[in-house]
């Protein structure tokens, strides 16, 4: 006869349900500031004593504010609380052409940034990013800093924060957060840019849907993948790499080492090989040929409906495999939507499975911040109890 061994059963203490209460509360504040302590116990079914008590630890710790007064027709006037904006985060976005260090408070709102071109050389690349940090950090003043936001462009292994998979980059066999954590005293979180853009979505976007994927659409493709609320990110990190799905086995060459990728035919730089198959203009970029598209050239109008037709053919993977609610949509191609709406979603329409019903697709027009935003949301998860599941 087997004996099975029974399961442990954990049983919350009541400093785990304090927690558990704080957390909700301060996240009640940042969703609905400023609020009063009544509108917080009517919002969270929390009693008034409960609710006071909470805030004046919020207060205490320099999380929350008070602020003006507001006026009923009787009674005792409330007091409306806000988050403390004087706690900041520092994020980096790294990209393949381009890292931008910037200082934003805890609602998202960035003060100042710095933008400085990518080193081949991982180590020389960190190094400045770490200068450019050290100079935030020397303006800060008296502010207090929750820690260090990272966004990259490939996969980062969990627990280690390890980068893992980078094609575009091309950086080998470097720990970055261990770089910036050892040479700033701070603590470090490193996210794939597309998840960062998923946090950035539903974080400060307020995205209401529990089943969405957030395509990004640069150099190459990402996405990030939102599942019943949890952020996906697979066994080793890997989920979501739609963008490395060959649509061609004997297609362009990928910077995966693979061919005909997703990526090869519907990033921005396939939009540019399309172009320059048909001319013989070089040195152009891609907001470059947004422009000349937008001023009637017939050629960057066909590259352009080129990439939005494989962009849309690609989507399909993602409607069949995950049947999400939503598409978000972020890049530069957002700035023409008019011209890449219609086709990528007469793509998605075009193979929907029987019974199945087509996302809706979100252009999110964020002018480049969806990732430096996310990196905020990437530290302060932490504080606000939405580390395993994103909640608006």
């Amino acid at each position: 006869m087997r004996v099975t061994e029974k399961k442990k059963i954990k049983v919350a203490s009541s400093e785990g349900v304090r927690d558990i209460n704080r957390r909700a509360v301060l996240n009640l504040i940042r969703t609905k500031q400023p609020v009063s302590r009544a509108d917080l116990a009517r919002i969270s079914g929390l009693q008034r004593s409960t609710i006071s008590l909470i805030v004046e630890d919020l207060i205490g710790a320099h999380w929350v504010l008070e602020g003006p007064t507001g006026r009923l027709p009787r009674g005792r006037r409330p007091t409306f609380l806000r988050l403390n904006d004087d706690r900041v985060i520092i994020g980096v976005d790294i990209r393949p052409l381009q890292i931008t260090v910037a200082l934003a408070d805890v609602n998202g709102k960035f003060t100042s940034q710095e933008a400085m071109p990518t080193s081949a050389n991982p180590k020389t690349a960190i190094d400045g990013v770490i200068t450019r940090i050290q100079r935030l950090l020397r303006s800060c003043g008296g502010k207090k800093v929750e820690g260090i936001g990272i966004s990259v462009p490939g996969r980062v292994e969990p627990g280690s924060g390890r980068l893992v998979f980078a094609p575009n980059l091309k950086w080998t066999d470097f720990d970055i957060a261990e770089a910036v954590q050892k040479a700033t005293g701070f603590d470090v979180e490193m996210e794939n840019a597309a998840n960062a853009c998923v946090l950035a979505a539903v974080w400060f976007d307020r995205v209401e849907s529990r089943n969405l994927v957030v395509v990004t659409v640069s150099e190459g493709i990402g996405a990030g993948v939102l599942v019943n609320g949890r952020l996906a990110r697979g066994f080793s990190g890997m989920a979501g790499e739609f963008g490395h799905v060959p649509l061609d086995p004997d297609g362009p060459l990928c910077s995966c080492g693979s061919r005909g990728c997703w990526e090869v035919f519907a990033s921005n730089r396939a939009a540019l090989r399309y172009y320059f198959e048909s001319s013989s203009q070089q040195g152009l970029s891609f907001q470059d040929l947004l422009s000349l598209a937008d001023q009637g050239d017939g050629r960057a109008q066909k590259a352009l409906e080129t990439q939005a037709h494989f962009l849309g053919r690609g989507m399909r993977m993602i409607v069949a495999g995950l049947d999400p609610e939503q598409i978000v949509i972020i890049g530069d191609i957002t700035r023409s939507w008019h011209r890449f709406g219609p086709v990528i979603q007469a793509e998605v329409q075009a193979q929907g499975l029987s019974g199945g019903v087509a996302p809706k697709l979100i252009p999110v027009h964020e002018d480049g911040m969806a990732r430096l935003r996310g990196t905020v949301a990437l530290v302060l998860q932490k504080h606000f109890g939405v580390t395993s599941e994103v909640t608006a």
